[in-house]
């Protein structure tokens, strides 16, 4: 008798709340609650003492233990450290992140049993050094990570389920444009896709890894607290408890207002009260310029991929910020239709890395719930910091443009610099200017004890291979070698293999809290 197949799960590590999703019996995308009875779980993590408490209860002590709680981490991935120290120790944001994922794992485990293969999802807007975090927090919680899918394309992924498409049902051999807005808790997405039965190609992708319902949030507890320090004359965002009860009574209120025309925020703080009421209106004036920034986006991802508004079939919403009315107002003003919120927004996107699980674990198997093929481009350019030779100054020679269709290689020619040169730095940066310096720097990696006695200009080619999950590989080759050097990338900001050891034996309980210098590894240059 032939052991059952593992769970298909899927994994949206969200910025304000995290849900994880399987395929049940018939196989259909369905989310698994957590050991709360919720289907959403806060990426929030408390640090009281030598306990470590992941979700509901991390969010609740913002009202009374703020500075030893963390939220939003996954902003921060890609730095060295979250943005404020806990309890006198910095902590890597993707530490953090994985022990929501363990968090996560723990309680999908007593609904499933035991599992590790998961994929998980990340913002299509995300950059290579971000993918590569969110990974190694996957590993650190102890699980396999068997692909990174961008979340836009998860919900597009789902949509096609629900619509029949990945198994041939409804309109689905006809062509579907649609453009997807993802606008979650701290991250934002635009992709424009066309869907033909369970073909899922993206055109072209955009967004802002800072921008979210948090930001929103923000707008409202600074209404609030300036109007406090106007009738009082203190400011309760000078204190980290009463600002984290402020924020968490604001997004209430951005709730509210999503289902009523106003709403009344009552807050007290050293003993003195405010009330003050907030209409649906005024909200939308006071954060035009946050939905702005978003419209912006939208339409420069349509023009990206070459397509109008008349060209889409539809323009679907996911994101839980996705349900303030101001949203589909500007939506519907855009693309002259009524946006479509058919799919859960705040489950969608695990349900579509649930269903891209199945496909990878059960391979031909899978036909039997729908087969579909995912094709994605990169959302920055990708180029090496070379000299320019007629004004020697730095400039990034891009090798693989934005809105490239993955997976793809590239390559380019440059020259050695100098007689006998010994080494070579190949710097990777991600950006669309010709400027270094306005770029993001992504990485480098060095090729020394080059041959001897190499003349001027040697030719020297740095090959990119860019795959489906956003990841990158470097080749340089040295002309009269016979030789190929491959490297992976030496990011500036990452975790070296000994660190992640040292934090996935500490997130699983197996180890104590490492020593101080263990602890401060990931400040070190």
């Amino acid at each position: 008798m032939s052991a059952s197949p593992p769970a298909a799960v899927g994994i949206d590590l969200g910025t304000t709340y995290s849900v994880v999703a399987t395929l049940d019996a018939d196989g259909r995308p369905v989310t698994l609650v957590n050991s709360e009875g919720d289907l959403i779980t806060p990426s929030a993590v408390l640090f009281d003492g030598s306990l470590t408490v992941v979700g509901k209860e991390a969010l609740k002590a913002l009202a009374t233990d703020a500075p030893n709680v963390a939220l939003s981490a996954k902003r921060d991935l890609g730095e060295r450290t979250y943005r404020q120290p806990i309890d006198g120790h910095r902590y890597p944001p993707e530490a953090i992140q994985a022990w929501i994922l363990h968090k996560l794992q723990q309680d999908a485990s007593r609904r499933i049993g035991p599992f590790s293969k998961v994929v998980i999802t990340v913002p299509a807007y995300f950059d290579e050094v971000r993918r590569k975090a969110t990974q190694d927090a996957g590993y650190m919680a102890g699980l396999e990570v068997l692909d990174i899918i961008n979340e836009p394309t998860a919900a597009a992924v789902a949509f096609g389920f629900h619509r029949g498409y990945l198994t041939g049902g409804g309109d689905s051999l006809r062509p579907h444009k649609i453009l997807v807005y993802d606008l979650g808790g701290g991250t934002f997405d635009v992709t424009v896709m066309e869907i033909e039965g369970g073909n899922f190609t993206t055109l072209a992708t955009d967004g802002d890894v800072r921008l979210g319902g948090l930001d929103w949030d923000q707008r409202l507890v600074d209404l609030v607290a300036e109007e406090f320090l106007s009738r009082h004359g203190v400011d309760p965002r000078q204190d980290a408890s009463a600002a984290g009860r402020l924020w968490r009574d604001c997004e209430d209120a951005k709730r509210t207002l999503t289902a009523r025309a106003k709403t009344q925020i009552a807050y007290d703080f050293q003993g003195l009260p405010l009330r003050m009421e907030v209409t649906r209106e005024k909200f939308a004036d006071m954060t035009r310029d946050l939905l702005d920034r978003t419209r912006f986006t939208v339409n420069q991802t349509l023009q990206a991929a070459g397509l109008t508004w008349k060209d889409l079939d539809r323009v679907l919403l996911v994101g839980g910020s996705t349900r303030m009315p101001m949203v589909r107002d500007m939506l519907r003003e855009l693309s002259g239709r009524e946006p479509d919120s058919s799919i859960s927004a705040d489950e969608a996107v695990a349900h579509g890395a649930a269903l891209h699980a199945s496909l990878l674990l059960r391979s031909g198997e899978a036909e039997q719930h729908g087969s579909f093929r995912i094709k994605n481009v990169n959302s920055h350019s990708l180029g090496v910091v070379a000299i320019d030779r007629a004004t020697g100054r730095p400039r990034n020679a891009v090798l693989i443009p934005r809105n490239t269709a993955l997976p793809v290689a590239a390559r380019r020619i440059f020259k050695t610099q100098r007689v006998n040169q010994k080494n070579i730095l190949v710097q990777i940066v991600e950006g669309e200017s010709a400027s270094p310096e306005d770029c993001s720097p992504l990485g480098k990696c060095v090729v020394r004890d080059l041959p001897a006695n190499l003349p001027a200009q040697t030719p020297i080619e740095v090959r990119f291979a860019y795959g489906e999950n956003g990841r990158l590989q470097v080749q340089v080759r040295v002309a009269g070698s016979q030789t190929t050097l491959s490297h992976e990338i030496a990011r500036e900001n990452s975790l070296t293999l000994e660190q992640l050891e040292i934090w996935r034996k500490y997130i699983q309980g197996t180890s104590a809290l490492p020593q101080e210098s263990e602890y401060e590894l990931a400040d070190e240059d």
